[in-house]
């Protein structure tokens, strides 16, 4: 027979479980204040009275519990069971600020009390409250999570539960900033806006030409009708408030969409260019050293404007070389990127390259040559005594169309290889709403490239260029002497850098 649990045994039992539950509701009660501010409901196993006095407000204590009574009409709760958040001091903090930015744009004639309204990204909906306080009672706010009264709508922002045209007026807070796809938030607002109707955007970004012609880019329907910097009493940060219409008739663009029809030259790439290290004019006696020090010269773009609001971010390196040449040990390790992943492609045509990139995670290599059409060509080794950066003992390649002009010195081994249209290429993977970086270091064949890339407008999706251009040279090994790999002059080299600064492109001088 077992003995009996000992009244002590049985005490400490009960003492245990008691205490677990106490420590259950206690842990509760710390989530209720920290979230909801002190206000609760039946479903939070409140410890405090959902019934309890309003937080006093310093400064407008009363105007704000009377607009928190009116809001609650309009919601359909009663004050006490809001005014306990809505009344709290960070709370009216949001709101005012919000209330002050919204009665301006009531005032410029943005937004009336009248119109149907969206705040797109507002987790806790101190635009939506903001906006029924000033008198715009027909207003929801939308975000991953629903917060009712105020937040509604709860889901994807890439997949809005609006049908088309529901909305005249519509609020982005820094949704835009922290999406990894701007573009579809941008066509969902797009698809719910009503012709004519007003979109607002909060962010922290479009400070400089750049990043606001690229959020204006998000928004093809849309005309920028006005921009300017709000501050935050609170916030080092300053937020820049751009306003939008939509226009009669506005298609609403895919982010597949790659129509190029023209590459012009808007301000914010003039300032861009503007900012630029300067072209070397003179040819250097030395370029083994001039070209080389200048890279520390460089200024990216990303160090000069902000690159947020594109739809993808792009590498290209054309004439990669191994992994470590440039894309290891440059691209990926110096490259500012301001925090943005980028798709990285290879392109490499000599063989003995390409099985190390196999076990590279995030590159992708096209194992061909950049060529101005689909055609099979010539690969060859040039061993150059001049180059002494040669990897592994191997010389640097380059192609030629076979039974081309044999005018060029011959020093290394010939092989065929298969030549591609890399504008046409170019033009297929990247848009105009993408951020696309690209290296070239081709041997000679950038005076092919280039003038191909000019010819199909494919230049013009290129954002930063680091171009490394080959002409006969003064050589190292043999002073006095030009390198005979080479037929083109320094000069010609000037007037390709110079060409595509003249049309936009921020290019540097690559080494």
């Amino acid at each position: 027979m077992e003995p009996a649990l000992k009244p002590s045994s049985v005490r400490n039992l009960l003492q245990r479980a008691l205490l677990f539950i106490v420590s259950v509701f206690l842990l509760r009660f710390v989530y209720v204040i920290t979230v909801y501010g002190g206000s609760c409901t039946a479903s939070d196993y409140c410890l405090l009275s959902s019934q309890a006095e309003p937080l006093a407000v310093a400064g407008n204590a009363r105007g704000s519990a009377a607009s928190v009574s009116v809001v609650s009409a309009h919601v359909g709760l009663g004050s006490s069971a809001t005014s306990a958040l809505w009344t709290s001091r960070e709370w009216r903090k949001v709101v005012e600020f919000y209330s002050a930015m919204l009665q301006d744009l009531v005032v410029e004639g943005f937004l009336s009390p009248a119109f149907k309204c969206l705040c797109v990204g507002s987790p806790s909906g101190y635009e939506v409250l903001a906006l029924k306080e000033i008198g715009v009672s027909d207003a929801v706010g939308v975000a991953r999570k629903r917060a009712p009264p105020l937040v509604v709508a709860g889901g994807d922002p890439l997949r809005l539960p609006f049908k088309n045209a529901t909305f005249d007026f519509i609020l982005v807070g820094q949704s835009l900033d922290h999406s990894k796809q701007p573009v579809d938030i941008a066509a969902e607002i797009e698809r719910t806006l009503r012709p004519h109707g007003f979109l607002a955007v909060l962010t922290a970004s479009a400070a400089d030409a750049y990043s606001l012609q690229s959020l204006s880019q998000l928004f093809p329907g849309f005309i920028n009708v006005r921009a300017r910097e709000i501050n935050y009493s609170d916030s080092p940060i300053s937020l820049r408030e751009v306003v939008f219409r939509k226009q009669e008739g506005a298609n609403i663009v895919s982010s597949k969409s790659n129509s190029h029809t023209e590459c012009p030259i808007h301000e914010n790439k003039l300032q861009i260019l503007q900012s630029a290290e300067p072209i070397i004019q003179d040819e250097p006696l030395k370029p083994w050293i001039t070209l080389k020090r200048n890279i520390h010269n460089v200024k990216y773009l990303p160090s000069i404007a902000d690159i947020s609001f594109k739809q993808r971010y792009i590498y290209v390196d054309v004439g990669s070389r191994s992994y470590g040449s440039s894309i290891g040990s440059w691209f990926r390790k110096q490259y500012p990127k301001q925090n943005h992943t980028f798709m990285i492609y290879a392109i490499e045509a000599d063989k003995a390259f390409h099985k190390e990139y196999a076990t590279k995670k995030g590159v992708t290599l096209l194992p061909f040559a950049a060529w101005v059409r689909n055609e099979t060509l010539t690969f060859e080794i040039n061993n150059d005594p001049s180059k002494h950066d040669v990897e592994k003992g191997r010389g640097m390649g380059r192609i030629r169309p076979i039974g081309g002009s044999g005018s060029h010195v011959s020093t290394g081994s010939v092989s065929a290889i298969q030549g591609f249209d890399f504008a046409a290429w170019l033009k297929r993977t990247v848009t105009e709403r993408d951020y696309a970086v690209m290296k070239m270091d081709v041997e000679g064949t950038e005076f092919d490239l280039i003038p191909r890339l000019f010819e199909t407008e494919s230049i013009c999706l290129i954002d930063e260029l680091f171009l490394e251009c080959h002409y006969n040279r003064w050589q190292k090994c043999c002073p006095g002497q030009r390198s005979p790999k080479y037929k083109n002059t320094y000069g010609e080299c000037l007037k390709l850098f110079t060409s595509l600064r003249n049309s936009g492109v921020l290019v540097h001088q690559w080494w």
